[in-house]
């Protein structure tokens, strides 16, 4: 694979999924322009990315918030206004709340809804006339929870679904223009959305010791793994791949209980 001189942007990448995305991309000489809400691991990740390939320039950093209107807007003109164009867009941000539906409330489901959905649906809608100039990729981040059913993440379940739906619909629509459009749905990857959802240390090295068991390989992902099905997508590669859902989930999605 090689994304010399295209310009790829990552939401969420100040950790997890997209943190090692964007360290992927690097190596391959993409030029990146990296968003997320903390600006000193995105200071971090960068300085990986640049040292990931003699040669790279530093990835270009957008401090924001993806569930604020004027945030997406920022991230994306400032995008164009520095490197005059658009490539691969990677809509990673996505935030995990925990609930049923006698547990949950509304407010859960806007606060969910609007980083996991609202926000691709925005994001997505002002990048497409520049990946339209490109002939570019879109790859978004969706997740088991979008092709199985699991209780006790209703929000999260659902924002998935409508993400990947989104992803086959664009699809549909942008295909005749040159713009291919998948999702990669990983299952239980290491990262820190978890504990941000609500786990604490306990829980969460229980939930990893249980993923030996949901997973038919046998564990969890690591973020680095769901970074290279990203790649993969994105890149010339997978050029006659579009509306794709990929599972990244060491099997989960074909496994049911007997």
């Amino acid at each position: 694979m090689n994304f010399t001189d295209k310009v790829v942007l990552i939401t969420g990448a100040s950790s997890g999924i997209g943190a090692a995305t964007a360290i992927h991309f690097s190596k391959y000489g993409a030029k990146l322009a990296l968003t997320g809400r903390n600006v000193e691991n995105l200071q971090k990740v960068a300085e990986q990315c640049h040292n990931a390939k003699e040669g790279n320039l530093k990835p270009f950093i957008i401090p924001g918030d993806v569930s604020n209107e004027n945030d997406v807007k920022n991230i994306l003109s400032t995008t164009i206004k520095e490197f005059g164009k658009l490539d691969v867009l990677v809509n990673n941000a996505g935030i995990l709340e925990t609930g049923t539906i006698e547990t949950t409330n509304v407010e859960q489901y806007d606060r969910v809804f609007n980083v996991n959905v609202r926000s691709v649906y925005q994001l997505t809608n002002l990048a497409v006339p520049y990946l339209i100039q490109t002939k570019g990729s879109i790859v978004n981040v969706s997740s088991v929870n979008g092709i199985r059913s699991f209780p006790g993440v209703l929000a999260y379940n659902m924002s998935k679904a409508a993400l990947d739906q989104l992803t086959r619909c664009v699809a549909l629509e942008l295909g005749g223009k040159g713009v291919r459009v998948n999702s990669v749905n990983p299952g239980v990857t290491i990262t820190e959305i978890h504990k941000r959802g609500g786990m604490n240390e306990e829980q969460y090295a229980k939930f990893l010791e249980r993923a030996k068991e949901t997973h038919i390989l046998g564990r969890p992902g690591q973020a680095e793994e769901v970074a290279r099905a990203i790649a993969f997508l994105a890149s010339d590669e997978a050029s006659f791949i579009t509306g794709a859902s990929l599972p990244v989930d060491g099997g989960r999605h074909a496994m049911c209980p007997r």
